[in-house]
């Protein structure tokens, strides 16, 4: 295994990093697209030069990536909705917290929240927000937005990016029901404080285990998934049943090195 990950969300970066394991010759890599559209001649290129290119997370869907593992976007955009409109009586203002404007996987979570917006007519949407994806820009992002714009009763966050910071939404739950993508150990705490309402939560320890098994069936046995998009059942946590996805984490940690999947990864497999 070799991990290359870029310091900060940098597409650029990551499609150096392409480049150079395929000179390298690895037989496979799968990577999280920070910016898919930048990514899809570095994918191309690796797959022009024999390499099997899986992604993860967030999808380069015009790449000729052989297969994509992650969550259905629009429909978790959807529920994070359904969530939050549940949690505000379905009446209020909800603004969207969107993280890398250019993240295609980011982009497709706000038009399902945008598409659920519909069936709640009495939930107006006050703005899009987008911000670094850095924990502590994102938690400052929101108690800016939250303090200038008082009506907000409701976030709806495409990604939990402040959630892995401490007070994160002071200033903010006390005004405005709170749904997030994500189900990490750090975000399960607000739930359990009451401070966030619900969260949508994705198989990221498959993000890792499902995308090297494709690839290594892929270069060592020449067989490809049954299907190039492969969606996994979408979580939803609430204080009912918080603890137990805290024990999910606690497995999923003691099955690996580290519980922590970067959102933006770029992940080689050699034989």
């Amino acid at each position: 295994m070799n991990w290359r990950t870029p310091n900060n969300e940098d597409a650029q970066k990551q499609a150096e990093y392409l480049e150079q394991l395929a000179s390298q010759g690895v037989d496979g890599i799968s990577v999280s697209c920070s910016d898919g559209k930048v990514l899809k001649g570095a994918i191309d290129s690796a797959v022009g030069k024999g390499v099997e290119v899986v992604t993860f997370d967030s999808d380069s869907p015009d790449s000729k990536r052989f297969a994509y593992y992650g969550i259905n976007d629009v429909e978790a955009g959807k529920a994070v909705m359904r969530e939050l409109a549940k949690a505000m009586g379905d009446k209020g203002v909800v603004a969207i917290l969107g993280g890398n404007q250019n993240a295609t996987n980011l982009q497709s979570r706000i038009r399902g929240v945008e598409e659920e917006l519909k069936n709640h007519p009495n939930i107006k949407l006050k703005d899009k927000f987008y911000h670094e994806e850095t924990a502590a820009q994102a938690a400052q992002k929101v108690q800016q937005v939250q303090s200038a714009n008082p009506e907000i009763s409701g976030w709806a966050m495409v990604g939990g990016w402040p959630l892995f910071t401490k007070n994160a939404l002071d200033g903010v739950h006390e005004h405005a029901k709170v749904v997030s993508v994500d189900h990490l150990p750090e975000q399960l705490e607000y739930v359990r404080k009451g401070q966030v309402q619900a969260l949508i939560g994705q198989d990221c320890y498959g993000w890792g285990y499902k995308t090297v098994e494709m690839l290594f069936e892929k270069a060592h046995e020449s067989k490809k998934p049954e299907k190039v998009i492969n969606n996994f059942e979408l979580s939803v946590v609430t204080k009912d049943n918080v603890d137990k996805y805290a024990g999910l984490w606690d497995k999923w940690l003691a099955k690996g090195k580290t519980g922590e999947m970067a959102p933006k990864t770029t992940e080689p497999v050699k034989k």
